[in-house]
């Protein structure tokens, strides 16, 4: 960026309208809170965000929500309505100099004329942190009014001073319903309906079904269909809209919040016995490009975690799955994940190995980790022996029930429970075993 923004006339407003030649997103979006469709939540009869913008008391604010849910488009709408200054920044164009520069001029202008400046940062998650923390000061002195638009969690992503002095507003994704009204609308206009195509009812539900929300997506489909399209007697039906999308772009980053959102979905849908939705989460993933290992990695662990000593057979399928995975590759892997998926749905499940573990994590790391038991160290050496190390063990196999009268456990922790199976499954059977063992042991 070069040049003030504060010369004699304000800093323009984004066009009003796209040109021939832009995407059909951009010649459609909505110029006012009433072209807007959804978010009802937030720009609705006196809704804080519908008020912010008509008495243009707009605060700093950080919008979050998928690709195509508005959050540029409400951006451009308080461009269009506030009477402050507004300039967009971009993350890949714009140096820490600029941004310095362009920051002491608002600071300047407030002072000087009391002028306030919108700052929009579109993508903001893709600034890093110097860049982010050079906007800092100015919105703690009241110099700018910061505005973020970003599709990542900005808990992980925007500076936490920065996130402090803001409002986070969530833009959720749009209905199906709500994207069809958007097409409806689409279809009327002159940048479509000069192609001569129309679409039937269905068609225009099943593009929005397959844009998961996205209105950018949902209308980017419309325009290749209605461009590509040989015009009839019959409006297009669901046939030939798949024939000329082909296949869908499903909403899913492999290094985003979404790519977590969904393996949790799987895994929890797994605990819970759910196998339809197991699948789904599944193929969601392995269909928005994951890398099959990665699922497989994530099943291993559930094995060990939820089902554990209920069913041992787990772990050990799962890894065989997991180098059944490493050998075949996608998409033949798909079958054998979802085998593996719908097995360890339906096992017994048990936590207790892994809540044991943690209790004896939190044991070891905060407790004062007391001495091994003489009785059962190591003896080696006659220095050793001498010392009393090895004194007193007893061999378990020498007894009935495989375990003698000894504690293992340093006198600190005589008697601690850390392992406590459940009665599910091959681990009902573990628990008999151990409660009779520790009988024995108390003679």
């Amino acid at each position: 960026m070069t040049g003030s923004l504060f010369g004699d006339d304000d800093f323009p407003p984004p066009p009003e309208k796209g040109n021939a030649d832009s995407p059909l997103a951009e010649r459609l979006r909505p110029r006012s809170l009433e072209e807007v469709v959804g978010l009802e939540e937030l720009l609705g009869e006196k809704k804080f965000l519908r008020n912010a913008i008509e008495t243009d008391r707009i605060p700093s604010m950080i919008f979050w929500g998928p690709p195509g849910s508005g959050k540029t488009t409400l951006a451009r709408i308080i461009a269009r309505t506030t009477r402050a200054r507004f300039v967009q920044f971009s993350a890949t164009s714009t140096s820490i100099k600029d941004i310095k520069t362009l920051m002491e001029e608002a600071r300047k202008a407030r002072q000087s004329r009391g002028s306030k400046t919108i700052v929009f940062i579109d993508e903001i998650h893709r600034f890093n942190k110097a860049q982010q923390d050079a906007f800092l000061p100015y919105v703690e002195a009241g110099d700018i009014i910061l505005i973020g638009a970003t599709t990542e969690n900005p808990s992980f992503e925007v500076n936490s001073a920065l996130l402090s002095r803001s409002k986070v507003v969530v833009i959720p994704a749009l209905e199906r319903e709500q994207v069809v009204t958007i097409l409806r609308r689409a279809a009327g206009h002159e940048s479509v309906s000069r192609f001569g195509i129309t679409l039937d009812d269905a068609a225009l539900d099943f593009i929005a079904a397959t844009s998961a929300g996205d209105a950018r997506q949902a209308l980017t489909s419309l325009q290749l269909v209605v461009e590509t399209a040989s015009p009839g007697a019959e409006p297009l039906g669901v046939n030939e809209i798949k024939e000329i999308l082909q296949r869908r772009s499903l909403m899913y980053d492999k290094s985003g919040e979404e790519h977590y959102n969904i393996i949790s979905a799987l895994h929890k849908s797994l605990r819970n016995g759910d196998a339809d939705a197991a699948v789904y989460w599944l193929v969601r993933m392995l269909e928005g490009g994951e890398d099959p290992m990665y699922i497989a990695r994530r099943l291993v662990r559930a094995a060990s975690e939820d089902i554990g000593n209920a069913d041992p057979q787990a772990l050990v399928f799962a890894i065989a799955v997991q180098q059944t995975v490493h050998f075949l590759g996608m998409p033949e892997a798909g079958v054998p994940l979802a085998q593996l998926v719908t097995y360890l749905t339906a096992a017994p499940k048990s936590n207790a190995a892994y809540t044991g573990y943690g209790e004896a994590v939190r044991e070891v790391r905060q407790g004062d980790n007391p001495p091994v038991p003489l009785h059962i160290r190591n003896a080696p050496t006659r220095l050793m022996k001498d010392l009393g190390y090895g004194r007193g063990y007893q061999y378990a196999h020498d007894f009935e029930e495989q375990t003698a009268a000894m504690e293992c456990l340093p006198d600190a922790l005589a008697g601690r429970r850390f392992y406590e199976p459940k009665e599910v499954g091959f681990e009902k059977e573990m628990r008999e075993r151990l409660e009779r063992m520790r009988k024995a042991r108390k003679g």
